[in-house]
């Protein structure tokens, strides 16, 4: 199965861009990266007989590669020029997105605690006071009201 997609992967390098480079990752796919147009596909097979999983994404500024933007399941067996139009669709998908979000410097507490595997807290979406905690006050008033009640009682 990885020299069948080795080989596909080769044909459709040749048909998507004039310029590519090809590789093998560990997990046993296979990288078509086309540096020129800051795109990447990748096939990799999947638990279905002469199936393959193609995904798309992003080449970033500096080499580094972003997460798959678009994928899909293909049969081997469609041949290459079908799946050549199933890889242009997901490529067109990945093209028709927004634009990768550039990585903000960060300040020196940020990456300390990037470090020391902390997440940042996340802000809240409104500063007004929940449900919960309108119950809360309410129970609590209720115990004063009850209180002074029984102590005006006893005087």
């Amino acid at each position: 199965m990885s020299a069948q997609l080795r080989d596909t992967a080769g044909e459709l390098g040749m048909l998507l861009w004039r310029e590519h480079t090809l590789y093998r990752e560990r997990s046993g796919s296979v990288v078509i990266r086309g540096a020129h147009v800051e795109r990447w596909i990748s096939l990799s097979p999947t638990g279905g007989r002469d199936q393959v999983l193609i995904r798309a994404g992003r080449i970033l500024d500096g080499g580094t590669t972003a997460p798959a933007r678009s994928e899909a399941v293909a049969s081997l067996a469609l041949g290459t020029a079908e799946l050549a139009t199933v890889c242009r669709r997901l490529l067109a998908d990945t093209a028709a997105g927004p634009a990768p979000r550039q990585e903000r410097r960060r300040s020196g507490r940020a990456k300390k605690a990037k470090a020391a595997g902390r997440t940042r807290k996340p802000v809240r979406g409104s500063r007004h006071t929940g449900l919960l905690s309108w119950l809360i006050i309410l129970a609590v008033a209720a115990v004063v009201a009850v209180y002074v009640r029984n102590l005006a009682l006893w005087l």
